[in-house]
């Protein structure tokens, strides 16, 4: 689906129809640079705030660790690295479908393997749209990058070469969770400390817990969250709980159980009208996308 929203930007025909009616297209996704630029800002108001607290005196290193799919957030982190904020290493976070693992320990981006279905669902990617740009910022050789994108649409994969591996060894550790590891450390994380997790923050904390026992690194280290645990309140409300709640109810009974409020946009959901139910193949997004522009 991602790549098909890739080719209808690029597709000529559907770009005259576009200019030929005054539309613009753009994703809500990080594919949207623009989806990157707040999310820069992150990184300054969490660094200023340990500042502020005095945990760090200003210019001192921290480290991140951050749950990564489509490589979005961890690239806002670089770019806000690269224009001034002392970061010393990305923790990089994954699930089952472990990519990204993969690639920052040995060089290699394979998606020739199986896809997994987790709890942590935004994490569900193969292939990590913004690793491309991450290359370009690392190596500035837009041939090489190319050469690297080409190899992954023909043969499903793509290797850097021994410079550019031991770049990333510097400035990127990595690891994974499986489900029932996220669901261990949003129960342990709530109650022993009171923060309640949603599934992919798990994934960084647990991730971050295991990076800090292998490699007993003190550096004063920021969790990127992700989202409101309320996103995905069965998977939540089953590791605070140790319950199956059907999704209708678990909001409820998360609430009930933890006193954690709801947030305003996520309250009666259920209850309101259903506005968008079409459902089409991924291979029919740019006709559907020409279809509505008219």
């Amino acid at each position: 689906a991602q790549r098909a929203v890739k080719e209808a930007f690029t597709s000529p025909s559907l770009q005259q129809n576009c200019e030929e009616k005054n539309i613009f297209l753009t994703s809500a996704n990080s594919i949207n640079m623009g989806r990157l630029v707040p999310q820069i800002a992150y990184y300054f108001h969490a660094y200023l705030q340990l500042v502020a607290k005095g945990v760090i005196a200003l210019g001192e290193g921290i480290n991140v660790a951050v749950p990564s799919g489509n490589f979005g957030n961890c690239l806002a982190g670089v770019m806000a690295q690269q224009m001034g904020v002392p970061i010393r290493r990305f923790i990089v976070a994954s699930n089952r479908n472990n990519v990204l693992t993969g690639f920052f320990s040995t060089g290699c981006y394979d998606v020739r393997r199986p896809f997994f279905k987790t709890i942590a669902p935004a994490m569900d990617i193969l292939v990590s749209s913004n690793l491309e740009r991450l290359l370009s910022l690392l190596c500035g050789d837009a041939s090489k990058v190319a050469d690297c994108m080409n190899n992954l649409r023909d043969t499903g994969r793509y290797w850097v070469d021994g410079e550019m591996l031991e770049r990333l060894h510097e400035s990127f550790a990595t690891g994974w969770l499986t489900d029932e590891e996220i669901i261990n450390t949003i129960h342990t994380y709530y109650h022993t400390t009171g923060y309640l997790a949603d599934t992919h923050t798990a994934v960084a904390l647990g991730v971050y817990d295991r990076y800090r026992q292998q490699t007993a690194d003190d550096t004063p280290t920021v969790v990127m969250a992700t989202a409101s645990p309320y996103k995905f309140p069965a998977s939540v409300c089953k590791a605070v709980t140790g319950r199956d709640v059907p999704e209708e109810l678990a909001t409820e009974v998360l609430w009930r159980t933890t006193g954690q409020p709801v947030p305003d946009a996520l309250q009666d959901i259920m209850d309101r009208p259903v506005l968008h139910n079409k459902v089409i193949d991924r291979n029919q997004i740019v006709s559907h996308i020409a279809e509505s522009i008219g």
